[in-house]
């Protein structure tokens, strides 16, 4: 197969839909392209419990509002589901199951190849996302306690009977603390002091608070921006009250293992029976071979998501241009903005 398109989207998940849905108004030839067999299977392949932060009005992608209770949370099936048939009300041409092995620069234009063939576009824009590769923390010494990233965790009924400790105090490690603790002890070890808000507050959800504040909107570089990306907030305060009743005991940042033992940094120890390692992700765009889309230590090279390379951009990480750029409900400013570039760019060529 070989493919020759005005836009080349690598990434079919709310990043890809959004800018997809923009192009889907002009005459631009796109294509999403992803190597899951099924638009949204990271949100289903995600765990069981998990119920998204922000209510149903801030959970839409442009164009096509979440149904149901606008205040209520979506659960994240029901979000994979809305991402679906969010791709077909607008008729984006996905080809799936299509991994990017290469992409670089090939006679004026770009050509991504694939585990589908070839793909020749004059622009791309990456829209993988900030979740690709697990990281998990290469402590010393050694342990046969079971063990697993939280992207792998679907439910309790996966651990060994016993206690558990979550290695990392971010939303995930947060909310599976939350639903382990009903059936066994539960240990949390954070590298930083645990910040929490609530979901709710005076009857308003916390993301309207942050919208009429304007912190929705801190860009980059900014003196808010600055202080928010301090710590990540925890959202709910369920966690907190069970941390001060005892039945979740919060440890400082684990350090190694000594025999069944997990050691942390104040030199204390516990023994558990299962571990899981809430520890976040790590970018991997080793298959990107152009010159100038990463730093040296591979790291993506851009301003406010346009990289300084003619025709690539970049959709959905973290702190492209503003606090939300790799929410859903923020994904919106950054793709219209990579969309009228790309209608700036067409127009001149």
């Amino acid at each position: 197969m070989n493919k020759n398109i005005d836009v080349l989207i690598i990434g079919a998940g709310q990043a890809g839909l959004a800018i997809g849905y923009y192009l889907s108004k002009s005459n631009q030839s796109f294509i999403l392209i992803d190597a899951a067999g099924r638009v949204s299977d990271v949100w289903r392949n995600r765990y069981d419990s998990l119920v998204l932060f922000s209510p149903r009005r801030y959970s839409s992608l442009p164009g096509l509002p979440l149904a149901g209770d606008s205040d209520g949370f979506p659960t994240k099936d029901e979000f994979a589901d809305y991402m679906e048939a969010y791709g077909i009300h607008f008729s984006l041409p996905f080809h799936l199951n299509t991994k990017v092995e290469k992409l670089k620069q090939a006679y004026g234009s770009f050509e991504a190849i694939t585990s589908k063939g070839r793909y020749s576009a004059k622009s791309v824009v990456i829209a993988t996302g900030p979740f690709q590769k697990p990281f998990i923390p290469q402590l010393k010494g050694s342990s046969s306690t079971f063990q697993l990233h939280s992207s792998d965790y679907r439910g309790p009924y996966q651990l060994a009977e016993g206690p558990a400790l979550i290695v990392g105090g971010g939303n995930s490690g947060a909310q599976i603390a939350l639903e382990l603790a009903e059936s066994r002890q539960v240990y949390l070890s954070a590298g930083h002091e645990m910040v929490f808000i609530p979901r709710v507050l005076l009857k308003r959800s916390i993301f309207w608070w942050l919208e009429v504040t304007g912190l929705a909107k801190a860009a980059d570089g900014s003196r808010r921006a600055k202080l928010l990306k301090k710590t990540e907030p925890v959202i709910g305060t369920e966690l907190k009250l069970l941390i001060e009743s005892g039945k979740v005991i919060v440890k400082e940042r684990a350090v190694a293992f000594q025999d069944q033992e997990v050691v942390f940094k104040d030199g204390s120890k516990i023994a558990v029976d299962n571990i899981i390692w809430a520890t976040g992700f790590y970018f991997d765009y080793s298959w990107i071979d152009i010159p100038g889309v990463l730093d040296s230590q591979g790291k993506t090279v851009h301003q406010r998501a346009i990289s300084p390379v003619e025709g690539i951009y970049f959709l959905g990480l973290p702190w492209l241009s503003r606090v939300g750029s790799a929410q859903i409900n923020g994904i919106n400013y950054d793709a219209k903005n990579i969309f009228e570039d790309l209608e700036k760019r067409n127009s001149e060529n």
